[in-house]
């Protein structure tokens, strides 16, 4: 078993590392000020982006709910690694050899590790299978569908053997034990031992968000297969059917710059809309779209206005509307608007492109519907509006949705649809709503004021800070050192740094900038931060990634020197006031007055050098 990954190696890779990569493939950043990115925190829940990341310093903080680290400690909490395994991806990322204690360069031998790798494997042996004589039904099965061979190699499509232990010898001859391959979702147990889990099937990998292949769809392709139509990798370490969706790895980027996402119900369906041109489309994995998926989502496309699009295709047949309403319970989570898009007789995207091409995946993308007016149109659908007892029916069950509607701006518009809609007047669609409103707004209010779960309820933070010049000045220098300081003066620093400040916060958090000898080093602001004492190291990893009040990167430079300055002349001002009162208690020929006088003198020259030079 392999040492203890000499401490050169993982500052080197944690150096030659940009944490905005690393985060930016799991969260939307946009540039917030001087060196600084934003998103939506991966680690909470939140509308708002509070979730800084600073590139140059390799640190990110969320002003939410207070996590903060480095990209190790990031991937850790991800992904749940061990550091060992964190170091060794990211390593295995820039090509970087590792090497450990007792001397050896060793592989990635650690569970999850172990499980992306067989899954890695899995996915590689099942391509390869796709060109095989047995998998004439596979490859008919796509050709019917309009997928040559560049789209299945596009999306790494593949072909498990009829065999019962293809996959399970294949992975055994590159070292994955019968438990490894097991644990990954490979295997099944039977009373005679493990068998392939996927066998005589089209198989599809299924990757997380980075593009590691964490699973396997998996659909029928013979009469004498009884088992289910689509089979799924179950639940494992690495893959959560809940949290997954196929096609977020390749559309991600577009999604990200375009704000839009489209959700389709299958694995075809997806392939159909991105070799039509609709590169954001996802699906989900064998479950229904939910709470996990929009939280996902919402990272990935940075939904923290109403700028962004969420098209949910649906079939227009009984199981597509319910799918639709329950995902319309959901919907309310994304600030993004949400529109539904049925395709015309019912054709799903894969059979719409395969029927009438490309342009007409786009079309139906294109000609979407608002999802409320989708809801409304479903919740009236069953009654009689030519009857007054089948209106009044009818607002009853549509009048909730309208109520429901967050915007301010979008709820009279709908009053007046479903006015339209059901033929009545509008004051009395309008009383209805607010009714409704009345009932179930209260609890929607107190369900917002709660604090976020685990979050300390005396954490020290910059908003608590006393709102005083003195405090402001300690803030601001802190955070230009902490941000800056590899920029600065390295003697101007250090004599900052000897100044004691006032606030017992900020103080902490100057003696844990002062003990850091090497500020020249990529990652030590984000070391010094780990070292301040609780219940202060929260407010240090927020001074790290707060904005710094400033437009250029050489303004912030120029600022934080000049709050260097500023501290080293408070202490010069606060000695000089000492100086003064202790003049006046000694005799004015004494050894001890003439050292004070000559003190008085040296401290005037320098703040007068100070002040001069700035």
């Amino acid at each position: 078993m392999a040492g203890r990954i000499r401490q050169a190696d993982v500052d080197e890779v944690k150096a030659r590392t940009n944490i905005a990569d690393i985060i930016g493939e799991r969260v939307a950043l946009k540039s917030a000020g001087v060196g600084s990115m934003k998103g939506l925190c991966p680690f909470h829940d939140e509308r708002s982006p509070s979730f800084n990341v600073r590139p140059q310093a390799g640190f990110y903080h969320c002003f939410g709910c207070g996590e903060s680290g480095d990209v190790y400690s990031f991937l850790r909490r991800m992904d749940h690694v061990s550091f060992t395994e964190a170091v060794e991806r990211l390593a295995g990322r820039i090509g970087f050899a590792l090497h450990y204690e007792d001397g050896a360069a060793a592989p990635e031998t650690t569970g999850r590790a172990r499980l992306y790798a067989a899954n890695a494997a899995a996915a590689e042996y099942f391509r390869g299978r796709l060109s095989s004589p047995e998998a004439d039904a596979a490859r008919r099965f796509l050709g019917e569908r309009g997928f040559d061979a560049g789209a299945a190699a596009h999306f790494g499509v593949g072909y498990a053997p009829k065999g019962w232990s293809s996959l399970h010898q294949a992975l055994r001859a590159q070292g994955f034990s019968d438990e490894e391959q097991t644990t990954a979702g490979l295997l099944s147990q039977g009373q005679r031992g493990v068998y392939d889990r996927f066998r005589g099937r089209l198989v599809w990998p299924i990757r997380d968000v980075t593009g590691q292949v964490i699973g396997f769809g998996a659909r029928r392709l013979y009469d004498d297969d009884n088992g289910p139509k689509y089979l799924n990798t179950p639940e494992t370490t690495i893959y959560k059917k809940a949290q997954v969706l196929y096609g977020l790895d390749l559309a991600k980027r577009d999604i990200s710059r375009e704000h839009r996402v489209v959700v389709v119900e299958g694995y075809t369906d997806v392939m159909a809309c991105h070799l039509a041109g609709v590169t954001t489309a996802v699906a989900t994995c064998g479950t229904a779209f939910g709470a996990d998926h929009i939280t996902v989502l919402r990272r990935v496309m940075g939904d923290d206005t109403t700028a962004g699009e969420v098209v949910f295709t649906f079939d227009p047949d009984a199981a597509g509307q319910k799918a639709a309403l329950r995902a319309f319970a959901d919907a309310k989570r994304f600030n993004a608007q949400t529109y539904v898009a049925t395709g015309p007789e019912g054709l799903d995207p894969c059979d719409l492109r395969l029927g009438r091409g490309d342009g007409a995946v786009r079309a139906l993308v294109e000609k979407k519907v608002p999802m409320v007016e989708f809801v409304l149109d479903q919740r009236i659908s069953g009654y009689d509006l030519a009857s007054v007892e089948g209106r009044v029916g009818a607002l009853r069950a549509a009048a909730p949705v309208v109520a429901d509607l967050r915007d301010p701006l979008l709820q009279p518009e709908y009053v007046r649809v479903l006015a339209r809609r059901l033929g009545m007047d509008t004051e009395d669609v309008r009383r209805e709503v607010e009714q409704v409103g009345r009932g179930g707004r209260h609890q929607d209010a107190a369900a917002t004021a709660e604090p976020a779960p685990g979050e300390p309820a005396t954490r020290v933070t910059i908003v608590s800070l006393p709102r005083t010049a003195e405090i402001a000045l300690e803030r601001d220098a802190l955070m230009g050192f902490l941000q800056f300081g590899h920029r600065l003066d390295p003697e101007l620093v250090s004599r900052s740094l000897a100044q004691p400040f006032r606030h017992p916060a900020l103080e902490a958090v100057r003696q844990a900038v002062q003990a850091a000898t090497d500020r020249d080093r990529p990652g030590w602001a984000a070391d010094a931060v780990g070292t301040v004492r609780e219940p202060y190291r929260s407010l240090a990893g927020q001074l790290l990634a707060a904005d710094f009040p400033a437009l250029t990167d050489a303004a912030a430079v120029a600022s934080a020197t000049d709050l260097a300055r500023r501290i080293l002349v408070r202490g010069l001002d606060r000695e000089k006031s000492e100086l003064l009162g202790a003049v006046q208690r000694v005799a004015p020929q004494s050894e001890e007055g003439r050292r004070i006088r000559l003190r008085l003198r040296e401290v005037d020259v320098e703040r007068q050098r100070i002040t001069t030079d700035s």
